[in-house]
């Protein structure tokens, strides 16, 4: 293989220049995460600023940034979509929710993740073809037939599996910051604020910590600062995070907001509910440990262990057997 590569200058071409486009979007996405993170601290930081449009409900927590963030995907989308080939999903709606849930909250992101979807369906097999075209090689039509729609498969799945592992990570990560969000808000709550701004404050608090769960309660300090209600922006915290911890103490709260019960003993009882489940959690991955290591274990310790038990009884099988076998052949 290495031979091939050596001899092979289309093939080496090739693969430097994917190895160049796959480092260039992987610094790409680390850069706009990074700086999108760091624009949500420094306006929560701030704790003012213009707030936004919220009329048309299109507002996320992604549009904190300025308009050239979009610039380059919605042009190329709008771009595309002017040609003739409509990038709306049938299931937008689903789709939406499930990339609101991993972290992209664009107006524009179901069409992006449709357009990169249908690159990698189209890309992939072409990719595989020239590769086995350069390498010299030449396989079966049953095994080339194969090998395309192998990669046409994982160009329609690997996008959709992406989204469900960040989504999750995504949801881990505010689950496990959450009972101390509400810690620091009870806190708030009992010496005197509002719950306006005991959103603000614990957002600034937990910035560096828990920057995530930050970027979330910013978002619903900008919805309320721009005149939508308790409710409607605690229903849309839920709907983010994608949660359903968070989803249960968006409800609880409006529950509480509409009976008129206080709010700091609802949160006291949920804060230690939270607590609680994150202990839990911890035992249960606990308890999981035996059963994951006897895997390794056995595929690996075990084997040995029974060859140096059985070493010894085989070494003393073979200097017993091998030598009456030798004479009885020899007789």
């Amino acid at each position: 293989m290495l031979q091939l590569f050596s001899e092979n200058i289309l093939l080496r071409s090739a693969l430097l220049v994917g190895l160049f486009l796959l480092v260039a979007m992987g610094a790409y996405f680390a850069t706009a995460t990074i700086g999108e993170r760091q624009l949500t601290r420094r306006r929560l930081q701030e704790g003012a600023g213009s707030a936004p449009d919220l009329s048309d409900g299109s507002f996320t927590p992604g549009s904190l940034r300025a308009q050239n963030a979009q610039g380059t995907w919605l042009k190329l989308v709008n771009a595309i979509e002017k040609t003739g080939l409509s990038l709306v999903d049938t299931k937008d709606d689903t789709l939406r929710r499930r990339l609101v849930a991993a972290g992209y909250t664009a107006p524009y992101a179901p069409r992006v993740y449709t357009l990169l979807r249908l690159a990698m369906v189209i890309g992939l097999p072409i990719f595989m073809l020239g590769l086995t075209w350069f390498s010299g090689a030449r396989p079966g039509l049953m095994r080339l037939y194969l090998t395309l729609m192998f990669s046409a498969l994982a160009g329609l799945y690997l996008p959709s599996l992406f989204i469900r592992v960040k989504a999750d990570r995504r949801q881990r990560e505010i689950i496990n910051a959450f009972p101390d969000a509400l810690d620091l808000m009870l806190v708030c709550v009992e010496a005197g604020l509002g719950l306006d701004a005991a959103f603000a404050r614990v957002g600034q608090e937990i910035t560096t910590s828990h920057p995530l769960l930050a970027e979330q309660f910013g978002a619903v300090v900008l919805e309320l600062r721009a005149g939508r209600s308790r409710e409607e922006a605690l229903r849309r915290l839920a709907d983010r995070s994608g949660a359903d911890e968070v989803r249960a103490f968006a409800t609880l709260l409006i529950q509480s907001m509409k009976l008129g019960s206080s709010i700091a003993t609802t949160l006291r009882v949920y804060a230690a509910e939270m607590r609680e489940r994150r202990r839990m959690r911890a035992e249960e991955k606990a308890h999981r440990l035996p059963v994951l290591l006897s895997i390794p274990l056995v595929a690996c310790m075990l084997p040995v262990m029974i060859g140096v038990l059985m070493l010894p009884a085989t070494i003393r099988v073979i200097r017993t057997v091998m030598p009456t076998l030798s004479g009885g052949g020899g007789g």
